[in-house]
């Protein structure tokens, strides 16, 4: 199955929205795993990026159930939503249209992390901060795996 065109852009926009971390934890995951992005991010090939964004992305999801958590749409936590859908959104954007793949990501991202943080903020009332959001790790953390999957190929193909 073949993801067309920017549409990867923008699903891994979504993942950014509620966890800004995990398109970059999946991206680094298949450049470990000797998996091609269709944009060209060179970035993406430093040994520093593959195993921070990975740091990063295990250490967002274990803070994001502490009490002291910031929401997600604080100053920093969009930033950091814009830096890694942007970067994400470009490497799985077709070659050539890198910069179109990293504003659609960027574009969705944004305004989905106030819908997905509404979201959250219902589901911690029903069911409390860690369980909502061990529920929301499961989701976005497969989502972001799926779609890096169906958008990457073997380096060898």
């Amino acid at each position: 199955m073949k993801i067309p065109s920017l549409l990867s852009s923008a699903l891994i926009g979504a993942v950014a929205s509620a966890r800004s971390m995990t398109p970059m934890a999946t991206i680094a995951t298949a450049r470990l795993a000797d998996r091609k992005t269709p944009g060209q991010v060179f970035l993406l090939d430093r040994p520093m990026f593959k195993y921070g964004a990975l740091a990063m992305g295990v250490g967002e999801l274990v803070g994001d159930k502490m009490k002291t958590a910031p929401d997600r749409t604080v100053f920093l936590g969009l930033l950091a939503r814009v830096m890694s859908a942007g970067i994400a959104g470009a490497a799985l954007a077709p070659e050539g249209r890198e910069q179109a793949g990293a504003a659609v990501a960027v574009a969705t991202a944004v305004p989905l992390a106030y819908m997905t943080l509404a979201a959250r903020k219902r589901a911690m009332a029903s069911i409390g901060q860690t369980r909502s959001g061990l529920l929301e790790d499961a989701l976005i953390v497969a989502a972001g795996a799926a779609i890096v999957a169906l958008s990457t190929r073997s380096k060898n193909s």
